[in-house]
């Protein structure tokens, strides 16, 4: 199985799509892994050379204890880009992945052709809601969190609708590794970028669920109003993952964007 060894860890990766398309960088969120893109792939493959990878915590990427930073993500991501010879790529995330994104886009302009923020946030305070979840996860396990965490990804007139695909979902969660939920959610914790974005230049796509309770819509306007030319896509019927919940016009948003001449 492809690993690269990246910024003193190893970090599972695919490639997959049009082998000389463009490049297209896909970051997974908070407690799920690059399957969580699934839906996308048969629509994303047949416009670009797809990677994903397993962030640092997460599927079978390492899990080193200790608490992780937004730069320590955004480095890896930029390990992965060089390990592989990317000089340049678009750039898909959503909430973490999102977060990552923005840090890539400003600390390193020039690998960054056009960049897809989804269901994200600059700043997540307050830091003790963190903490809540850090201590049930570390109490409980993955399957302390794992209840709420499924109540705030989905509708509920979707987890009813599709229960299949919650099912999938839910699998992710409880086999994240502890350590690599915690660790990133102390990245996401210690994170503010609420002034830093406003130096990104790469032309920017803001997706967002109306229904999602996490990165709000009010969070993603907040993002659209720091970075200049930012367009704002805001999905109906739509929580936190809503790549999964509205595929359709979510694969139909980002190809847009990424293909506008």
């Amino acid at each position: 199985m492809p690993h690269a060894s990246v910024n003193g860890i190893n970090l599972y990766y695919e490639i997959s799509g049009k082998q000389e398309g463009p490049t297209l960088l896909l970051s997974n969120s908070l407690a799920s892994n690059l399957h969580m893109w699934d839906p996308q792939m048969e629509a994303f493959n047949r416009h670009f050379r797809v990677v994903r990878y397993d962030s640092r915590g997460h599927g079978q990427s390492a899990a080193p204890a200790g608490a992780y930073s937004i730069d320590t993500l955004t480095a890896d991501a930029v390990g992965l880009l060089d390990h592989l010879g990317i000089a340049r790529t678009h750039f898909c995330g959503l909430s973490k992945g999102g977060m990552v994104g923005q840090r890539l886009a400003t600390l390193h302009p020039e690998r960054v052709d056009r960049l897809v923020l989804c269901d994200t946030a600059s700043y997540m305070g307050p830091g003790d809601l963190w903490e809540g979840r850090i201590q049930l996860a570390e109490t409980q396990g993955m399957a302390g969190v794992v209840d709420a965490t499924i109540e705030r990804w989905f509708t509920r007139p979707f987890r009813e609708k599709d229960p299949l695909a919650v099912a999938k979902i839910r699998a992710m969660i409880l086999n994240t590794p502890v350590a690599g939920f915690v660790g990133c959610c102390r990245a996401i914790q210690g994170m503010d970028q609420r002034e830093s974005i406003k130096a990104i230049t790469a032309p920017t796509l803001i997706v967002v669920g109306a229904d999602d309770p996490s990165t709000t819509p009010e969070k993603a306007r907040e993002i659209q109003e720091c970075i200049a030319g930012a367009h704002l896509t805001i999905l109906p019927a739509a929580a936190h993952l809503s790549n999964i919940e509205q595929e359709a016009l979510f694969d139909a948003a980002v190809l847009a964007f990424l293909e506008a001449k």
